[in-house]
């Protein structure tokens, strides 16, 4: 990775000594407990804390995953862990400030991501979302919302039904857990993107045929 000693986002973090996670609540909201006593709940203070830090830093980011899909709307049972897309180039610059948070950082076997965890929650930085790299494009198109009470970038709805569609694999084909955001999602996604950009492998377009003949989506002028 390259060193990033003119990174606006480095000066920033060097003007701004102290920034931490808050990685242990005040007892008066966790009635002295170190994590919140529901999954969900713990998942998305996890995912409120690293957004936080890296908007504090001017880093740029999309949130991702699951917890993007909780920001539009769909779902309110978290399971797994917070998702956040960044650029490969970023990545080293964004390493350092978790760490400096207070956060350790982990380089997996995998070529595009790191970890962290916050909350005991798994946090993945991703710089590649199903083998496709996060591009300035991408982050470009993220909208600010609410993710409870912090406000930060979550990737477009289209985005996000983009990357959930073109995992799927035949190693990794769990249509059930898609599905439910596809719909919450339906009216807020291009479908004709979507349908573009993943359409042509054979896993993608099993799960768009099911979409039609759910009534989920109209069906395509192509294939009619």
């Amino acid at each position: 990775m390259t060193q990033h000693g003119d990174d606006p986002a480095v000066t920033r973090r060097a003007e701004r000594p102290g920034l931490h996670l808050a990685t242990v609540l005040p007892p008066e909201v966790t009635g002295k407990r170190e994590l919140p006593r529901d999954r969900t709940q713990a998942i998305l203070e996890a995912a409120k804390q690293v957004g936080a830090l890296l908007k504090q830093n001017g880093h740029r980011f999309a949130l991702a995953g699951s917890v993007a899909a909780y920001a539009h709307g769909a779902g309110t049972n978290l399971q797994h862990d917070a998702d956040f897309c960044v650029r490969r180039e970023d990545a080293e610059a964004i390493a350092a400030t978790l760490r400096e948070g207070g956060l350790e950082v982990l380089v997996p076997p995998e070529d595009w991501l790191l970890k962290t965890e916050c909350f005991g929650q798994s946090v993945d930085i991703i710089f590649e979302l199903a083998h496709r790299p996060v591009s300035t494009e991408m982050l470009d198109r993220a909208e600010e919302m609410p993710v409870e009470s912090v406000v930060m970038p979550v990737l477009s709805a289209t985005d996000l039904l983009c990357s959930l569609v073109s995992a799927f694999s035949e190693h990794y084909c769990d249509f059930g857990a898609v599905l439910p955001v596809a719909r919450a999602l339906r009216e807020k996604v291009d479908w004709r993107r979507v349908r573009d950009e993943c359409g042509a492998e054979p896993m993608p377009a099993a799960f768009l045929f099911l979409l039609e003949r759910l009534n989920v989506i109209a069906p395509s002028k192509e294939h009619p």
